[in-house]
């Protein structure tokens, strides 16, 4: 492995894991900077703790870095409050090494689109986590603009694969009951085109765009499998364990109303639209640039349930 070109990631949950995965397979040196410091890396990860919301402990996380992944963040529920300081220390930390900047985002800032989502969408957001994604994006544009720092940022749809977890769409929720035989249930309109994001190609987009000078200022749509609708999606995930589909839904009546006495659900219930319209992502403009990445469908699945096997055997059975 170089010992040159390091590569600094904050953020140690599947996101920023699909990153250092990458890179790791491109020879590149990698530093993992995570709040706690309380994690498993592979042999020759450098990993540090350092808390992002402070300017000295990021820039010191940041020491000698060429290139910078955002991809920390907070609990769903904690966004608000605790999301602006967490980029607002890695983008200082970032330009104060000159290291080059990449966040990881996704599509919450357009809010609800009548056909294709392109990057060049105004933000029309109406719920509090689109305007605040909108604001975060504004951010980091406006940074690279005003030449504070070198930027590019890349946006993924609702992803799945490896390590997503509770962050995942088909995740922990879904793929263990399914390996056990059981009744999934999905929501929104489970009939509707929908794209969906493999958080492996995720990964992999955000070290292009890292490598590449003409992703600097501006946002791209990371390659994804083609659009196809949620129930066409977890019928395959069914298929590829060997089981027969069993797939139901939960009522957005039956959310909301849960929603009000659990706080999780009460976020998860704010971004129902985009289950109950279509919700087409346009990666094109990524693919014009620097090629499709995009892992094939059933791959993307294969590895998914491969990977929840390894953690729970016995629902593999």
């Amino acid at each position: 492995m170089t010992t040159e070109n390091l590569h600094v990631v904050f953020g140690v949950g599947s996101v920023g894991l699909a990153v250092m995965r990458e890179l790791l397979k491109r020879g590149r040196r990698v530093r993992m900077v995570s709040r706690s410091g309380n994690i498993t890396v592979p042999d020759g990860v450098e990993l540090i703790k350092a808390d992002a919301t402070d300017p000295r402990s990021a820039a010191a996380a940041c020491a000698d870095a060429q290139v910078v992944y955002q991809c920390a963040q907070p609990g769903y529920t904690e966004w608000i409050e605790k999301f602006p300081p967490i980029q607002a220390g890695v983008l200082s930390g970032a330009a104060a090494v000159g290291a080059t900047l990449v966040v990881a985002d996704n599509l919450y800032m357009y809010g609800s689109v009548h056909g294709p989502i392109t990057e060049d969408l105004p933000y029309n957001a109406t719920t509090r986590k689109g305007r605040l994604r909108a604001q975060m994006a504004n951010q980091i544009l406006e940074a690279h603009r005003n030449g504070s720092i070198k930027a590019t940022i890349g946006r993924a749809s609702n992803f799945y694969g490896p390590e997503a977890g509770a962050q995942g769409w088909f995740n922990d929720r879904v793929v263990p009951p399914l390996l056990a035989g059981k009744t999934v249930s999905l929501l929104g309109n489970i009939d509707l085109p929908h794209t969906f994001s493999y958080v492996e190609d995720f990964g992999t987009a955000l070290v292009i765009l890292g490598e590449h000078a003409a992703a600097l200022g501006q946002a791209w749509h990371i390659p994804n499998a083609p659009t196809r609708t949620p129930r066409q999606v977890l019928t395959a995930f069914f298929e590829e364990a060997g089981k027969r589909p069993k797939i139901g839904t939960t009522p957005d009546l039956a959310v909301r109303a849960l929603g009000l006495i659990n706080p999780m659900i009460r976020e998860v219930a704010e971004m129902l639209y985009e289950f109950n319209e279509p919700f087409i992502v346009d990666h094109s403009k990524f693919e014009r640039a620097f090629g499709n990445c995009a892992t094939p469908e059933r791959e993307a699945i294969r590895r998914t349930l491969a990977w929840y096997a390894q953690q729970a055997p016995v629902l593999a059975h």
